[in-house]
């Protein structure tokens, strides 16, 4: 059986995504392999952040009390990057087995591949293309578009009119089938330009989000 760091467990809804304002479990575990530059969990990311070392029977129990006790039939697997937690895959299969949907939220650095191969179960996958203002994108696993299914999620977070002409690009060049949300970061970009750009550049399959935990709780808040 695998052991996890696990950063926080917490049941709220999901701020953004294609699930956004649906109640999930939230597991959030430590580490991380990029910094971008607006991260809103830094104190996730390092290794050696505060953490509890917890089994997949321990995780799979606390899913199974938030499901009895707040009806969730949604858990969302975040960091973090939760790709870089070994047992994964095994994890996954224990919520299927539990008949609960899993949400991976992957950070666009970490190949697919490796996980979907383990995996006996069908999570969803949210994953990011890191745009310039972040500082990542030469770090993006460009491989992984190919990977991406009608139900999975593929997010620009978006902070400068560059990153959203490069969002355009990536669209434009990979067609992805799944999909597809422009997010600005907080405070960093007007929603109503975004607005304006998805016009202009005909992206009618895009969906502009905010993110729902930061209108309705302070933006620094943590377990919501």
């Amino acid at each position: 059986m695998s052991t996890f760091s696990l950063a926080e467990s917490f049941v709220s809804i999901n701020g953004e995504g294609q699930f956004a304002g649906k109640l999930a479990l939230f597991l959030r575990f430590t580490g991380c392999n990029l910094r971008c530059s607006w991260c809103d969990t830094m104190w996730a990311n390092a290794k050696d952040a505060p953490h509890t070392l917890c089994s997949t029977q321990h995780l799979l129990d606390t899913a199974k009390r938030a499901k009895e006790d707040h009806g969730i039939c949604h858990v969302t697997l975040t960091g973090g990057e939760p790709l870089l937690q070994e047992g994964l895959p095994e994890l996954c299969d224990g919520l299927d087995s539990l008949g609960l949907m899993t949400e991976i939220e992957t950070n666009g650095a970490v190949p697919l591949a490796p996980f979907l191969e383990k995996c006996s179960s069908s999570p969803c996958i949210t994953m990011d293309y890191k745009l310039p203002a972040s500082g990542m994108e030469d770090r993006m696993c460009l491989e992984n578009f190919p990977l991406l299914r009608e139900k999975d999620t593929l997010k620009f977070v978006c902070a400068t009119q560059e990153d959203l002409d490069r969002a355009a690009q990536i669209i434009s060049k990979y067609k992805p089938v799944c999909a597809v949300f422009l997010s600005p970061v907080f405070g960093s970009i007007e929603p109503a330009d975004m607005v304006e750009f998805m016009k202009k550049n005909r992206l009618g399959r895009a969906r502009l989000q905010l993110q729902l935990h930061k209108l309705i709780w302070s933006p620094d808040k943590r377990g919501v």
